[in-house]
């Protein structure tokens, strides 16, 4: 029934075009139809008045060569610092939920989100088919390694300059591993002397950070910025210790020349922060309710009564953990990047970064939702006494991200010339990229008292026999030992063509992809008494190549300064990584699954004085394979979906508003084997309608707003069995001028204290929720 939708895409878009344009013709006066190009022509040569979606601003996300939103022929949004600060975000991933088409579960903490656009799954966590980028080159080559994503190695603070998101389109030819999108947080390069430093302070939790940035020319040709954060605290959940520690430095500096420029950056980042595993809930006819005691927008089970946890290391050695060090993530950075214009309308770009990425993931996650009985406590000031009370097993998810470095290089050489009345421009590339991934699995499990408040490990007869308290032993009965050692080497040619003739802009590209994946995998086995150790005999060897071709062709009629149309098709893919190790051969010997998106996209911009509207009409047909750690189960869909997603703004005066809606209809279209009972279900977490709304005024020195963000009812389970109900969460901030340098502000995540899950797992023992309410007053100074 889904056959007939890119022509049905085709006539929504016309129409909503037509509407648009009869509205325009309303407010000014009508052009004939055979004027229409010459005015388009004429308007290039106008300048555009200012609009609230600033459709002017030259993107360079997704695109050959940079071009404005108005131009371009793919879904884009822009954010700048003060647009973020609506949002009053407490980690990148809660940014990204303000942008319209992008799905952000943003409850894990600052770090471990899972994100996707529009009619694109969320199928396990991270973010498989959207590549998140710092400065045009990926922070990690794969979305959704087990474990470590790349919104963990992002932080927010005053070293961004924009942020650039494309939703589909072009995403599939000009990146690799991102046919859903491409997330691009640009760094400030000093263009303008000045600075600014900051302290901000949690109201009614432990949270202080120290911001700082700087930036100045230091000749008419050289310029530089640094700038970074420290943060220290218990964090926004109680864990009754300090359990946030850390921060990151970036800098930058940029040598112009005549026909070009040269930047060298480097980045360190240093940092630890509890992590938001799902809690113990109850489900009754497919409806969640809290276990009492058990908030899940507050509880931590990081507790000062934790004892180390001991685990195996690679080398059959042991290794002893804290488990409140939760989400520990070091980073260290160099990159070039290197623009030239070589005359005769050639240009020569370079992009390089060697990164040394490493780290910890530390999370407490539940089996079960807990059982009412007679326990003695084994840990804290109340050690040896009785405990009559639900207690739950609480698994130490203790991995090590023994290295996640990669090197990465993208080379780029365009040509532009004058064809048929036209501008063609051409450009081929090639990117290589090394990615480095050892990872260590560990899973034990443990008796805990299902508290909110420190809780303490537990012991029965069958635990107190272990030399660890509260130590049931290896979870999910010893699965989950592992040793990984990946390398995985991605050569990818590309070639874009280009024309633009007056109102009318046309582009075609085509990407080869190829991979080579090597290493090795192991997962530890239990000899008698030994306990677990890893053997060689257990060892998967890993050495096999897989390749795709992707294409992306789109186009953009100006039909007046104000309006526009655009389309666009596309194929891409996105290479599995560890996820699909421990299961079919790895050696060359047998076919590698591949996840692909096809893509077909429509829609209009229009604007009109400080109005501006983007709307985009898709269909998206993703097919995919997938492995996921708490349930074990390996999957093989093919899902497909259509919809719409609207992005409008509107300023007047000191008012100004944002918003977005986003619909999709979606459904499960195939399966693996045995789980057919699912085709034609709903994907899990997928609600038909998300929307975003963030107003904003200014009245002398005073601006306040807020954000509205909502979901609505989606199920939990592919199965379509638990109800996750609609929710809307409101942010709110007012920010004071005192002087001209001085500005004291005060935000609220949550402001309402709402309750709103993100995910469950499918048997209902256990869900995991945004944070509640946090409050933070900040002082800056600008110099």
């Amino acid at each position: 029934m889904m056959q007939n939708q890119p022509a049905k895409l085709a006539c929504m878009a016309a129409a909503v075009a037509a509407a648009l344009m009869h509205l325009s013709a309303a407010a000014q006066s009508t052009a004939t139809a055979a004027a229409v190009p010459e005015a388009a022509a004429a308007a290039e040569a106008a300048p555009a008045a200012a609009d609230g979606l600033n459709m002017e601003r030259v993107v360079v996300t997704g695109t050959a060569r940079g071009s404005s939103k108005m131009k371009s022929s793919v879904s884009v949004s822009t954010m700048d610092p003060d647009t973020i600060a609506l949002t009053a975000p407490t980690s990148a991933a809660e940014v990204l939920r303000s942008v319209p088409g992008l799905r952000s579960e943003s409850s894990g903490g600052e770090g471990n989100a899972n994100i996707t656009v529009r009619g694109v799954p969320i199928s396990a966590g991270g973010s498989r088919y959207v590549q998140m980028q710092e400065d045009g080159l990926p922070i990690l080559q794969s979305g959704d390694f087990n474990f470590i994503t790349p919104d963990s190695y992002v932080k927010i603070d005053g070293t961004l300059d924009h942020l650039e998101v494309v939703r589909g389109g072009s995403a599939s030819t000009l990146a690799s591993n991102s046919p859903g999108g491409i997330i691009n947080f640009i760094s400030k390069t000093g263009e303008s002397k000045g600075g600014s430093i900051g302290i901000s302070r949690g109201l009614g939790y432990d949270q202080t950070r120290y911001d700082f940035s700087y930036g100045a020319p230091l000749t008419d040709k050289t310029r530089f910025f640094i700038g970074g954060h420290y943060r220290t605290g218990e964090g926004i959940r109680r864990t009754g210790m300090s359990t946030e520690e850390g921060g990151q430095v970036r800098g930058n500096l940029t040598h112009e020349f005549e026909r070009g420029y040269i930047r060298l950056s480097f980045k360190h980042l240093d940092d630890k922060s509890p992590t938001a595993l799902p809690v113990p809930v109850q489900v009754n006819n497919g409806r969640i309710s809290e276990i009492p005691g058990l908030d899940p927008r507050t509880v931590s089970f990081y507790s000062p009564y934790w004892v180390r946890d001991v685990s195996l290391d690679k080398g059959n050695g042991h290794v002893s953990s804290n488990v409140n060090d939760g989400l520990a993530v070091k980073s260290d950075s160099f990159g070039i990047a290197l623009s030239l214009d070589l005359g005769n309308g050639v240009t020569l770009s370079e992009n390089f970064r060697k990164s040394d990425n490493s780290g910890r993931f530390i999370g407490v996650f539940p089996s079960n939702n807990g059982t009412t009985g007679t326990y003695t406590i084994a840990t804290g000031p109340q050690k040896g006494q009785a405990y009559n009370g639900r207690a739950f097993n609480a698994v130490v998810f203790n991995t090590s991200i023994d290295d996640a470095g990669n090197t990465l290089n993208d080379v780029k050489l365009s040509k532009s010339l004058n064809v048929a009345g036209g501008k063609l421009t051409g450009t081929a590339g090639l990117y290589n990229s090394l990615q480095q991934l050892g990872l260590t699995w560990n899973f034990n499990e443990y008796l805990m008292q299902a508290k909110a408040d420190s809780p303490a490990l537990l012991q029965t007869a069958s635990t107190g026999a272990s030399a660890t308290p509260g130590l049931i032993g290896p979870a999910f009965g010893a699965c989950c030992s592992r040793a990984v050692d990946m390398e995985y080497k991605l050569t990818s040619p590309y070639a874009n063509l280009g024309w633009e003739s007056g109102p009318v802009n046309i582009d075609a590209s085509v990407r080869k992809d190829n991979q080579r994946a090597t290493g090795t995998a192991n997962i530890a086995s239990s000899a008698g008494n030994a306990g677990l150790r890893y053997e060689a005999a257990t060892q998967q060897l890993v050495n096999y190549k897989v390749d795709h071709t992707s294409y992306s062709v789109g186009g953009n009629y100006q039909l007046q300064r104000n309006l526009a149309l655009f389309a666009r098709v596309s194929d891409g893919v996105s290479f599995n990584a560890d996820r699909i190790l421990f299961g079919s051969p790895l050696d060359g010997s047998a076919p590698v699954s591949l996840n692909t998106v096809k893509q077909v996209e429509g829609g209009v911009k229009w604007r009109q004085g400080g109005a501006s509207a983007f709307l985009t009409l898709f269909q998206a047909k993703t097919n995919e394979s997938n492995y996921e750690a708490t349930t074990q189960l390996s999957t093989a869909n093919r899902y497909e979906a259509k919809g719409a997603e609207l992005e409008a703004a509107w300023s007047m005066g000191g008012f100004r508003v944002n918003g977005g809606l986003t619909y999709t209809d979606a459904e499960i279209t195939g399966t693996a084997p045995g789980q057919e009972a699912v085709i034609g279900h709903t994907p899990r977490r997928q609600a038909k309608v998300v929307y975003q709304l963030a107003p904003s005024y200014e009245i002398g020195d005073v601006t306040f707003g807020a954000s509205i963000i909502g979901t609505g009812r989606s199920w939990a389970d592919d199965a379509n069995t638990i109800n996750m109900p609609a929710y809307r969460v409101v942010h709110a901030f007012v920010k004071y001028q005192l002087n001209p340098q001085t500005v004291l502000s005060l935000t609220a995540n949550n402001l309402f204290n709402k309750l709103g899950y993100t995910e469950v797992e499918g048997d209902g023992h256990a869900a995991r929720a945004i944070t509640g309410r946090a409050v933070k007053a900040s002082l800056s100074y600008s110099f």
